[in-house]
């Protein structure tokens, strides 16, 4: 009896260390995840942190070494001349007009197409989707050359030569260059957008189609009004990408669109910009002085600020739809 009773107390003293034991792993491993996460956080979130610090420090905080986060004199004078110097509002709603159209064009080409390669055999069809992910690997300066080539004079199937005998039609530095790549699916990251639609499509029941067609819908009616309207996730996702990628583009505009009103571009010559103007707004223009370096600095950051400032508030807004879109979709399945 004695002895069953000794096993019994050591079978639980040995229960509740290994018991013990495992809270300790686990809360270890809680306070190793945390550590990571916050790390990670901290990385990503300090450089967005510092430009909002610089936003609203004076131009007396530059050379004051007790400031490094917290301005001692706040001021907006680097808001206003950073948004005089982008003509922010005009710039802003010309450029969030100009992604939104890319954006709807690039959504539906790529989920037409990426329908067509998910449920349409045809001779060639897997090599053809294979030159499409290609494309994804491809660096898009490679394609630099013939791109503007092509748009310098742009000739559809050789039908304005033919019929007027001229070379084509200049379409540099208008939108017509950005706009036909996105309607035909060849536009930025369109490989990707494919990938991500034909994945969805893929994934879906044939016997929705089959339906369909029993019903006398052909393939067009029966992507419009059956498909599209089952692949809200994946649109979620091409459309989000999609706006943050062409509003961050330099490559497209530089390229085809040099002379036009885009955020992109704007942000780019910032620099040039603010050390023109801020010797002009202090009366020194004609003069040999130049503008303090660190205050340019200080202004561009300010102007990096109010550029990314819509894509930190679309984030804010729509995050949520993006991570479950994204978890519905084939980029993780």
């Amino acid at each position: 009896m004695e002895t069953a009773t000794k096993q019994g107390r050591s079978e639980a003293i040995v229960f509740k260390m290994q018991r013990t034991k495992n809270k300790l792993l686990d809360a270890l491993w809680s306070i190793f995840r945390y550590v990571l996460i916050i790390g990670i956080s901290f990385v990503i979130l300090y450089p967005i942190l510092m430009k909002i610090s610089t936003a609203f420090k004076d131009k007396a905080d530059i050379y004051n070494p007790t400031i490094y986060m917290i301005p001692v004199h706040f001021t907006l004078d680097n808001i206003k001349l950073a948004s005089e110097v982008l003509n922010y509002f005009p710039l802003l709603g010309n450029t969030l007009l100009y992604v939104f159209v890319m954006m709807v064009l690039t959504t539906a080409s790529t989920a037409l197409a990426g329908y067509g390669f998910a449920r349409f055999e045809f001779p060639g069809s897997k090599i053809l989707f294979g030159m499409v992910i290609l494309t994804i690997l491809v660096p898009s300066s490679t394609l630099m050359v013939p791109m503007y080539l092509h748009f310098r004079s742009f000739d559809v199937l050789g039908m304005i030569s033919l019929f007027t005998g001229k070379e084509g039609v200049n379409l540099l530095n208008t939108y017509w260059p950005s706009m036909i790549t996105a309607g035909t699916a060849t536009g930025l990251k369109a490989g990707l957008f494919i990938y991500i639609f034909r994945q969805f499509f893929k994934g879906m029941p044939k016997e929705i189609e089959e339906a369909a067609l029993i019903d006398g819908a052909g393939g067009i009616k029966t992507f419009i009004r059956i498909m599209l309207p089952n692949a809200v996730p994946p649109m979620i996702t091409v459309m989000l990408f999609s706006f943050v990628w062409t509003y961050n583009d330099t490559f497209y505009p530089s390229l085809f669109m040099s002379e036009t009103n885009l955020m992109s571009l704007k942000v780019a010559s910032l620099p040039s910009q603010i050390n023109l103007i801020i010797p002009q707004l202090l009366g020194l223009a004609g003069t040999d002085i130049k503008a303090d370096p660190n205050h340019v600095a200080m202004l561009v950051d300010t102007g990096i600020l109010l550029a990314i400032a819509p894509l930190i508030l679309l984030y804010l807004f729509v995050q949520r739809y993006f991570v479950e879109s994204v978890e519905r979709t084939g980029v993780v399945g």
